[in-house]
This record gives C-alpha cells, sequence and structure tokens, in this order.
C-alpha cells in the first residue's frame, strides 16, 4: 500500500496518513478523526448510551472521532446532489421537482453493529446543522411472514436474499424516492421472530432515510431493479469473520439470560440452557445459516459500498474504506 497524502493540510501525523489500495483510500481512525473540521457534536453520554446495543458498547469517542467526519461526508456528497439535481432541473427539464430523500444504506453481517450504528448515525444526523428530519427503516418488516417461510421451507434461509419479499421493498424504495407521503412498512418483532400482523412504520418524506439492513446492497434477482438504484450513500460495516462469531455468541448468551426468558420470545424454548450449552447452540447457528449467509451474499456486496467501516474485536472502528470509484 502506498502512501498518497503528503504531511501538512490535515495536521495529522506521517503514521496517520491515508494509504492507496485501489479501489479505496484507507484512513485509520487518528486520521480519519481530523476529517471532522467544524461539525458540532451535540449528543450526551447518556443519549449514547440509550443507544447502545444488547451487545456493541459505543462512547462519545466514537461520535467524534468516527461519527462526525462521518456525516461531514455526507454533508458534501448532499450537497453535491441538491446542486446536480437544481441544475438539471433547472437547466435542462425547466422544470423543478420536490426535493426527494437523501437515501443512505447499512449493510453488513448479522451481529456486526449494523442497528445500533444505524440508531448512531440517526441520532447525529439529526443534530446537524440543518436538523434534517431523519427516519431509520430496516429490512426485517419486509421479511416474509414466519407462516410463509415455514410453508415454503426457509426458515433455516431466513436472512438471505429469498426470504424477503423483494417486490414490497421496492416498491417503498420507488415510492420514497418519488415523493409519496405515509408509505406504510410492515413492523417486525425480534422477541415473536416475525411480522406484527395490522402494524406499520409510517414513513413521511423524510430529509434522510437510513436504510439498514444485511442484503442491501445484493445486485442478483429476477426482477428489474435492485434497492442499490435507490441509494445515494452505502455504508458496509466489516470485521474478521471469527470475530463476528464471537459477538454472536456473546449476544445469543446475554439474550439466553433475558429476552428469551420470556414466554413470548420465538426462542423461549433456550431459556433454561447452561451457559456452555447455550454456547453450543449459538455456534451452530452461525455455522449453518449466518456463516453461509455472509460468504454467499453479503461480504460479496461489501465492494459495492462507498464507505467501508473496519471494526476491531473490541468493536471499535479501526479503519475507514473510502471507496473512490
Amino acid at each position: 500500500m502506498l502512501d498518497v497524502m503528503p504531511q501538512g493540510t490535515s495536521g495529522a501525523p506521517a503514521s496517520s496518513l491515508p494509504r492507496l489500495a485501489p479501489p479505496y483510500v484507507i484512513f485509520d481512525r487518528e486520521h480519519w478523526a481530523t476529517l471532522r473540521a467544524g461539525t458540532p457534536l451535540a449528543l450526551s453520554e447518556a443519549e449514547l448510551l440509550a443507544l447502545a446495543g444488547v451487545n456493541d458498547p459505543t462512547s462519545l469517542s466514537d461520535v467524534t472521532e468516527v461519527f462526525l467526519p462521518l456525516v461531514r461526508l455526507i454533508e458534501l456528497h448532499m450537497a453535491a446532489a441538491r446542486s446536480l439535481r437544481h441544475m438539471v432541473d433547472g437547466a435542462f427539464v425547466g422544470q423543478w421537482r420536490a426535493t426527494a430523500p437523501y437515501v443512505i444504506a447499512i449493510a453488513g453481517s448479522v451481529a456486526v453493529g449494523k442497528s445500533t450504528f444505524a440508531r448512531l448515525l440517526r441520532a447525529v444526523l439529526g443534530q446537524s446543522q440543518n436538523r434534517p428530519r431523519v427516519e431509520l427503516v430496516t429490512t426485517d418488516g419486509f421479511l416474509q411472514p414466519t407462516q410463509v417461510l415455514q410453508a415454503n421451507g426457509l426458515m433455516e434461509r431466513k436472512g438471505f436474499p429469498e426470504s424477503y419479499d423483494l417486490r414490497k421493498m421496492l416498491a417503498f424504495l420507488e415510492g420514497l424516492k418519488s415523493g409519496e407521503s405515509q408509505l406504510r412498512i410492515p413492523t417486525y418483532s425480534h422477541e415473536a421472530y416475525d411480522v406484527v400482523p395490522g402494524e406499520f412504520q409510517v414513513v413521511d418524506r423524510p430529509d434522510i432515510l437510513i436504510f439498514e439492513g444485511l442484503n442491501v446492497l445484493q445486485t442478483a434477482n429476477s426482477l428489474v431493479a435492485v434497492a442499490s438504484d435507490f441509494f445515494d450513500f452505502t455504508i458496509y460495516l466489516d470485521a474478521d469473520t471469527a470475530t463476528i462469531e464471537e459477538w454472536y455468541v456473546d449476544r445469543f448468551l446475554k439474550l439466553q439470560r433475558t429476552v428469551f426468558q420470556r414466554e413470548a420470545s420465538y426462542f423461549h424454548h433456550y431459556k433454561d440452557l447452561t451457559p456452555e450449552a447455550a454456547a453450543k447452540v449459538a455456534r451452530d447457528i452461525w455455522r449453518r445459516i449466518n456463516l453461509p449467509n455472509l460468504e454467499e451474499n453479503i461480504e460479496p456486496t461489501r465492494r459495492r459500498a462507498r464507505v467501508v467501516m473496519r471494526k476491531g474485536s473490541d468493536h471499535r472502528v479501526e479503519e475507514i474504506w473510502l471507496r473512490q470509484t
């Protein structure tokens, strides 16, 4: 890997200069943090704790060193997109259209921390200078109901591309980008492990929409469009596979001691397992379902993301890969 920036303008030490690894420029956390510039921090420690996940710790340093530079980058992309749209509408088409929501997609493996990352990004973006309205949608609501998955022998493939109602997902994204209001998305219950009949999330023309899910960057399907056709900015959360497996097992053990103890939990039958037996079950699920999905479907889409966030074993983002092409 070759250094591609001279020391000087960023003020970063030589050891933290970005490296070129086509098609990426790779930043370590130290240099990435300097790219925050004047982007302000408007979240408290208490607010951050409320946004943290079951097994994904976060801190104010994560926000200032990782999220604020990311928000600055997103705002630059948004400004460029608005400028281009205004030029096309005004100078070429000659007719102004309502501004469509700016869509940010977040992809990555089970247990890599997508939900926490998405919640934090929503909070930080919502506190940025123009106070945009930011909505968060997960692809879980587009999963086929358990009854349908069971009827088609797909329960062991839950989270794989074929387990989603892609037509419904694409119809939502097309409606969103067309400026439709009061769009309804089925609500998903992680406790019941199923979509909730008659319950919906309503999305009403936000300024920014964060779309988070395992396979959002997938390109292969039998339909004319793919979800990424509607994305403006894409992020992939990454870590070593062995590390993600340990995070998955740790999360499973914590849920087994808490959520799985409730009778309404789909995984209630695991409630009395010993820690050793629970860990064995978790590793079996990971290796039969989640690992194949990661290797076959999720990880191959990493190269399509605009930004890749590489995490270390302590859940801390250590490197940021910015795609140039």
